[in-house]
C-alpha cells in the first residue's frame, strides 16, 4: 500500500491529498509594525521590489522582525513535515521577498519552480476598498489556490467533493500559508488605495540520499 494513503476500513481509500497549512501567528502585531517599516524602506530604495524577487533574501537581513518571521516559517515548515509523517532529518533553506501590492496590482496564475514548498505571510491587509462600478464576484486582495488535478471537476455533481476547482482565502495580518510549490495560485487585484504588504517565501531542500523514497 502507498504510504500516506488513508483507508477507512470500509473499502474507501483517500488518494493524493494536497495539504495546505493555514494559521494565524500569535502576538504578531509588534513584529508586523517593524516589518511594515522594513518593507516600505526597501520599496523606496528598490523600484521593482515585488517583481525582482530574486535580487535579495529578506531572511538574511539584519532585522529583528525578519529574524522573527524566519523562525516562525522554520517552525511552520517543521510542523508541515511532521503532519505528513516525515519524521526524519530534513534540511532546507529559505528564500523570502517582500510584496507591495498597490491599487490594481495582482499576481498572475503561477507556481514556484525549483522549490519544495511555498508560502506567504501577511503583514498589512487593507480593509477599505474603492467603490467601483465592477462585477459583484470580484475577490480583491485574496489568494486562490487551484486543484492540481486538471479538470477533476468537469463531471462533478451536487455534493461531490471535487465540485470546487479552487480554494480562495481572505488574508488577514498575521496569517501564514504554506503549500506544495507545484500548486498553482493567483493573487487577486488590490482594490484599496492603501498598499497590501506581505512576505512570500520558498522552501528549498538541501538534498540528501535519505530523501529517496521506497516505492511499491
Amino acid at each position: 500500500m502507498m504510504k500516506h494513503v488513508h483507508e477507512t476500513g470500509d473499502g474507501f481509500v483517500n488518494l493524493w491529498p494536497t495539504i495546505l497549512l493555514k494559521r494565524v501567528l500569535p502576538d504578531a502585531d509588534s513584529a508586523n509594525a517593524e516589518l511594515e517599516r522594513l518593507i516600505e524602506d526597501l520599496d523606496e530604495r528598490h523600484r521593482n521590489l515585488t517583481t525582482d524577487y530574486r535580487s535579495d533574501n529578506l531572511f538574511t537581513m539584519e532585522n529583528a522582525a525578519a529574524a522573527w518571521l524566519r523562525e516562525c516559517v522554520n517552525i511552520t515548515v517543521a510542523d508541515y513535515f511532521r503532519h505528513l509523517g516525515m519524521n526524519y532529518d530534513i534540511r532546507w533553506s529559505l528564500q523570502a521577498w517582500a510584496n507591495v501590492n498597490r491599487f490594481g496590482d495582482y499576481h498572475d496564475y503561477h507556481n514556484h519552480p525549483h522549490a519544495y514548498l511555498s508560502g506567504t505571510y501577511y503583514v498589512r491587509v487593507p480593509e477599505d476598498r474603492e467603490k467601483l462600478e465592477t462585477r459583484s464576484d470580484l475577490r480583491p486582495g485574496r489568494i486562490t489556490l487551484y486543484d492540481p488535478r486538471a479538470c477533476a471537476n468537469m463531471t462533478a455533481i451536487k455534493g461531490d467533493p471535487y465540485v470546487e476547482p479552487e480554494y480562495t482565502i481572505a488574508p488577514q495580518p498575521g496569517l501564514i500559508l504554506l503549500w506544495p510549490a507545484f500548486l498553482n495560485h493567483f493573487v487577486h487585484p488590490n482594490l484599496s488605495k492603501q498598499p497590501r504588504l506581505s512576505v512570500s517565501f520558498n522552501v528549498m531542500l538541501k538534498w540528501s540520499d535519505d530523501y529517496l523514497p521506497a516505492q511499491s
